[in-house]
């Protein structure tokens, strides 16, 4: 049976899954005495309440920034419910980080981290190279930015705590195609379909490397900080543009030609998704039916 889009969206976190549609959030998580605690919250992206903010690229942009923040208080939900009742003492999952002040500190040196190794680091090392000329250098620089986020992704993956919020996501991607394909949301159900999805927030991030390269190679060698500075600005246009591709591959991925473009990103899909297990699966489906 063929699939149909939905605007529906989600993330895995710690020993959960958090789901997203128009109007509302749910993240569900696996306590420690196995049941299933499923947090909602009522949310309409300022993109759908304001015509500005809902523009091509610039809705992009926004939907970026909000999902950051609805991803950090969800990881923050997913990190307490970690902790075992009547203990103090936070469980292997808890560790992914602190609440409140914490949280805030990992999400401001996690953008200092990508603002250094996929942006600072990638500009001077193409400096070393001693290339001059304008394409050439975007070239070698787009080459760095590329190779420095897949050693990320690979880095992450030898994360042995990671491993289970791999297979989260996968839960994420199955619950979502079985939505998608209009059969009944139960684990058998889902366990049939690809744990990946081009909707991924990594065929993003890919696309996001991409597109930076397309759009730099416009603007020649950054020899002023000025000029660098440029290039840190159009991030958010860069964004946009990588957003209103994948929103494209997921209402059209029947196509052959959007499988085509689709593939690079779902091949790095094996890298962040692992296969769930049948109760990932039900945790995944608990947070998709509460944002029906």
């Amino acid at each position: 049976m063929p699939e149909r889009y939905s605007p529906i969206g989600g993330q895995a976190v710690i020993e959960g899954v958090m789901m997203r549609s128009p109007k509302m959030i749910a993240t569900a998580v696996r306590l420690p005495d196995g049941s299933i605690q499923v947090k909602t919250q009522d949310f309409v992206s300022i993109s759908r309440r304001a015509f500005f903010f809902g523009l091509p690229i610039i809705r992009g942009a926004v939907v970026l920034v909000e999902s950051l923040r609805i991803g950090v208080q969800a990881l923050a939900f997913s990190a307490e419910a970690a902790v075992p009742a009547g203990t103090g003492k936070p469980q292997a999952g808890a560790r992914f980080g602190k609440l409140g002040l914490g949280m805030g500190i990992t999400v401001a040196i996690s953008f200092l981290f990508g603002f250094l190794i996929f942006f600072y680091l990638p500009l001077k090392l193409t400096d070393l190279t001693g290339v001059r000329q304008g394409l050439a250098y975007n070239l070698i620089d787009g080459a760095f930015r590329l190779a420095f986020f897949l050693i990320y992704i690979v880095a992450v993956g030898f994360w042995g705590e990671m491993q289970r919020v791999f297979m989260y996501h996968g839960a994420e991607h199955k619950t979502i195609h079985n939505l998608e394909s209009g059969l009944e949301l139960t684990p058998e159900n889902a366990r049939t379909y690809s744990r990946f999805h081009p909707r991924c927030g990594t065929s993003f991030l890919f696309l996001v490397v991409i597109v930076s390269f397309m759009v730099f190679a416009f603007l020649g060698r950054p020899d002023t900080w000025q000029a660098r500075l440029l290039r840190f600005a159009l991030i958010p246009v860069i964004a946009g543009i990588s957003f209103e591709i994948i929103r494209f591959a997921g209402a059209h991925y029947d196509r052959r030609w959007v499988k085509w473009i689709s593939e690079p990103g779902l091949k790095l899909q094996r890298l962040t998704t692992r296969e769930p297990s049948s109760d990932m699966l039900e945790v995944a489906i608990a947070a998709l039916r509460a944002v029906l």
